[in-house]
């Protein structure tokens, strides 16, 4: 067990729960504390089925409801995490279901290959090319 993970699953044992917020962003799912704590302030995180406040206490075996852009995470939790260790300890604190995680890997697939409308030329279009943009989107 590498030094990262001891420290953390060690920690977790000696806590029976951990803010939610600060879970999620040991956990990975969010780049800062403060984005993570204004995704559940705004309605993005569900616990146990309820719309969950900032500072609520999470325990093993909770299940979360995460939705991060167009993606949708279900997930249970495995361990608790004071501190963000390494994506691969990460990944441990947590079991995704697997219905949903074929959705948003299907999902992930599609909006790839999806074609961009955004214009994706060199600078600002000239007056023709801008016709031409214009008569593309049937405008």
């Amino acid at each position: 067990m590498t030094d990262d993970r001891r420290r953390i699953t060690e920690e977790g044992k000696g806590h029976l729960s951990v803010r939610l917020d600060a879970w999620l962003w040991a956990a990975r799912f969010f780049k800062t504390r403060a984005l993570a704590s204004e995704a559940v302030a705004g309605g993005k995180v569900e616990l146990n089925g309820t719309r969950a406040k900032r500072a609520k206490q999470l325990r093993v075996g909770d299940r979360l409801r995460v939705r991060k852009g167009p993606f949708d995470y279900q997930l249970t939790v495995r361990q608790l995490a004071l501190h963000r260790g390494p994506p691969g300890v990460a990944a441990t604190l947590y079991e995704e279901n697997p219905q949903t995680r074929v959705l948003r890997e299907r999902l992930a697939q599609q909006l790839k290959l999806a074609p961009s409308l955004r214009y994706e030329g060199k600078g600002r279009p000239t007056k023709k090319e801008r016709r031409e943009i214009e008569r593309l989107k049937g405008e």
